[in-house]
């Protein structure tokens, strides 16, 4: 970088502090991704059929994106006052008003048909086939495997054939 440019952030926090601007209150945090003290980035679902995914923290910034799957999981990537930043399986991402989501945890088949099996193993009994973008609740994971709800049907799926867990996440 050439020398006496600064980058736009710190710039625009030079000129705040400078000019005696309120500076926001993420610029001052110790760590600007955790207003809560829960872990980020973590995984919620959206609590209604209509979410207005906004550039920025407030109502003030223009709506990009409307989602319109309820209980559809994201992930939360930084939180902000009662804002929170989140992705969807898809990798958008946005910010949406704290209220809009939920703590229950979701999960959405990726890849291609997966068979749902009675136990956490691949060679049990297949209780239903899920397409990809199909969406369910996950109850708990088992080391690779974890026991999901899609659509009233229970059963286990791998880890990696789900979007909404970790890989290494303990989930009770």
């Amino acid at each position: 970088m050439p020398s006496g440019r600064l980058l736009p952030t710190a710039a625009l926090l030079l000129a705040m502090l400078a000019g005696g601007l309120p500076v926001p209150a993420l610029a001052r945090e110790k760590n600007p991704t955790q207003v809560t003290g829960l872990p980020v980035p973590r995984f919620v679902t959206l609590r209604s059929g209509e979410v207005n995914l906004r550039t920025g923290p407030g109502v003030r910034y223009p709506v990009e994106w409307v989602f319109t799957r309820k209980e559809m999981p994201v992930e939360i990537t930084a939180e902000f006052d009662t804002w929170r930043r989140i992705r969807d399986w898809e990798g958008s991402e946005g910010w949406v008003h704290q209220s809009m989501l939920s703590g229950k945890r979701g999960v959405i088949v990726k890849g291609e048909q997966r068979s749902i099996r009675r136990e956490p193993s691949t060679d049990a009994a297949t209780v239903a086939r899920a397409q990809p973008g199909v969406m369910g609740w996950l109850s708990k994971c088992k080391g690779e495997w974890c026991q999901v709800d899609l659509k009233g049907y229970k059963g286990w799926l791998k880890r990696g054939d789900v979007w909404g867990v970790y890989p290494d996440e303990k989930f009770d």
